[in-house]
């Protein structure tokens, strides 16, 4: 997401970045640039107007001429006006009430509703330690019930039951009053997509509404749809008293311009923001962190959140005793690092969350998608025990039998070992004390769009 709008503004900003001193002279071009950057990203009109003339304000202004680096000033009072556009800070769910708090899903068909409430159950369970019941009151689409039950098994939530010829409110009520006989923390009611110009279809959901009487109304909207979505939210806003927007499929969105208009058209915040199919695909949405990555400064705190969440401690400190004691670092070893990046959303998912990773070649970012790790893991799979301690053996039989395995040619089989080779003897390195040594050559080899990167890792350093 916002990889178009990253590119954009990282290169606009840096033109200003040596200036000595601003004037509205000066940030007239990069002014005109920013604008032109969010409209590309389908950013609704009004929000741009309002964004760049606070930019600007700021930016001639006294916070700037009393500054020694007034370009530096000028980049973070655009991060600044990007978090407020987005607003400022991550608003959690008002679940602070008496059991249970009631949850009512509303959007467009096919805005990835009913996912959203699986993804969002299990968010609640694992996150907040919530118990959680979700019952479907979509009584149009027998497949929305069915999906509903399937993805509340998956999480391991419960689920109410619920038929095609019962009322919405019918269904709402008793599932409420099942939660409250078995003391659930929460209830999430699904509801069947509408268009806001449907009168009918809306009168049902206000009534619903008034009905269960919900401590939280989340619009689910479609982020590839652009400005569009905030248009959207803000019709539906107008039938039904909205709490707050889950953005979904903006993994697939390069653009953002959803992201950053939907706050200002609607005056809702985004609570969530959906980042792939994954039941786990679904993240708090942080406005600070996300204009962070906008510029091109990455999102370090996410990616220490993810790695605490989703790294196997056990199976992590084993292999780094391992390596430490001068064991080897075996292809087994390897296939489980791959296995807890895979749980991670793979390499470029953690890349794109570190600072300067926008500015890394075709090249690099290309050999590190979802397909290469497939088809090392593929390989690996496709060794014996024995090949997988000692990679010595693996000669010209050995390849053509695991490339035929895993379906690769021997050419990928030979670029995999030299990989491998490659990682074992840095942590060869590791293992004799060399780590600080390594860290610091890492730091004098990043270029220099890479300077925070090589700061994280300045001095064997980690943040902890």
């Amino acid at each position: 997401m916002f990889e178009n709008l990253s590119e954009r503004l990282t290169k606009t900003l840096k033109n200003i970045s040596g200036r000595g001193r601003l004037t509205e002279d000066n940030i007239k071009e990069t002014l005109r640039e920013v604008r032109m950057a969010l409209l590309e990203a389908d950013v609704a009109l009004p929000v741009v107007r309002e964004f760049v003339k606070k930019v600007k304000e700021r930016a001639v202004g006294v916070e700037v001429s009393k500054s020694l680096t007034p370009g530096q000033v000028f980049v973070k009072i655009v991060q600044q006006e990007l978090e407020s556009a987005m607003g400022e800070a991550n608003e959690e769910l008002a679940l602070n009430q008496q059991p249970p708090a009631i949850i009512m899903m509303a959007g467009l068909q096919g805005a990835g509703k009913t996912t959203s409430v699986g993804k969002l159950a299990k968010f609640l369970k694992e996150r907040k330690k919530k118990s959680v019941l979700v019952v479907s009151a979509d009584i149009y689409r027998p497949a929305a019930i069915k999906q509903l039950e399937t993805l509340a098994n998956d999480v391991d939530v419960e689920f109410f039951p619920s038929s095609t010829d019962q009322n919405p409110v019918d269904i709402a009520n008793a599932a409420i009053a099942h939660a409250r006989k078995k003391f659930i923390d929460v209830v999430m009611v699904d509801t069947a997509g509408r268009l806001h110009v449907d009168e009918q279809m809306m009168d049902e959901i206000k009534a619903l509404h008034a009905a269960i009487n919900p401590i939280e109304t989340l619009f689910v909207v479609d982020a590839m749809t652009g400005q569009d979505a905030a248009n959207t939210a803000k019709a539906f806003n107008e039938a039904l008293p909205l709490t707050g927007v889950i953005l979904t499929k903006a993994d697939g969105d390069a653009r953002g311009g959803a992201a950053l208009s939907i706050r200002h058209i609607t005056g809702k915040p985004i609570k969530f923001i959906g980042m792939g199919e994954k039941t786990d695909a679904l993240e708090p949405f942080h406005p600070e962190r996300i204009a962070s990555r906008i510029l091109g400064m990455g999102d370090v705190l996410s990616l220490i959140e993810e790695v605490e969440r989703k790294v196997d401690k056990d199976k992590a400190a084993k292999v780094a005793q391992k390596v430490m004691k001068g064991k080897g670092f075996t292809l087994e070893d390897f296939r489980e690092q791959l296995v807890q990046m895979r749980s991670m959303g793979g390499m470029m998912s953690m890349l794109e969350k570190l600072p300067g990773a926008g500015q890394l070649p075709d090249a690099v970012t290309g050999q590190m998608g979802e397909k290469s790790f497939n088809q090392m893991e593929a390989i690996i799979n496709s060794m014996t025990v024995k090949e997988r301690e000692r990679p010595d053996l693996i000669k010209g039989s050995r390849k053509r039998r695991i490339a035929a395995g895993s379906g690769t040619q021997i050419q990928d089989v030979n670029k995999l070992l030299k990989q491998f080779t490659q990682m074992q003897k840095m942590m060869k390195k590791m293992s004799g004390g060399g780590m600080a040594k390594m860290m610091k050559r890492m730091k004098g080899a990043m270029p220099g769009g890479m300077g925070g990167l090589g700061n994280m890792l300045g001095g064997g350093k980690f943040p902890k």
